[in-house]
């Protein structure tokens, strides 16, 4: 079992800049990937990227790249999402999610733990 924690969310101007951050606990993650997905009021939820934690490679959507960014720190078992030039339209609930085989996956349906979502709000 795998618990996550994401932190960091909150309020920012159009424009701005968030680091979102996801604590890990409770089993060795060295075979897992990590992902960040984001849903908005009535829509799917979204992929935005993903890294694998052994290898540190990545896998960005291409609605983001450019501008967000994930990373990860083995010593304190966290995942980032640096989030930069943010929009109105990127306002909704973040999550981080852990796939246990380390796919490079957008598909949400493969990730098997999930943490409880950050709210993110832009404003314009």
């Amino acid at each position: 079992q795998v618990q996550l924690v994401e932190s960091g969310g909150g309020l920012v101007q159009a424009g701005g800049s968030l680091r979102l951050s996801c604590a890990a606990s409770g089993r060795t993650l060295r075979t897992y990937a990590m992902g960040w997905f984001r849903q908005a009021p009535g829509k799917e939820r979204e992929f935005l990227a993903v890294i694998r934690w052994s290898a540190g490679d990545t896998y960005h959507a291409d609605s983001v790249k450019g501008r967000f960014t994930i990373s990860r720190d083995n010593a304190q078992t966290t995942v980032y999402l640096q989030m930069n030039s943010l929009k109105a339209e990127d306002t909704a609930v973040y999550f981080c999610a852990a796939d246990p085989y380390g796919r490079l996956s957008w598909n949400p349906n493969l990730y098997n733990y999930w943490g409880q979502g950050t709210q993110v709000t832009v404003s314009s």
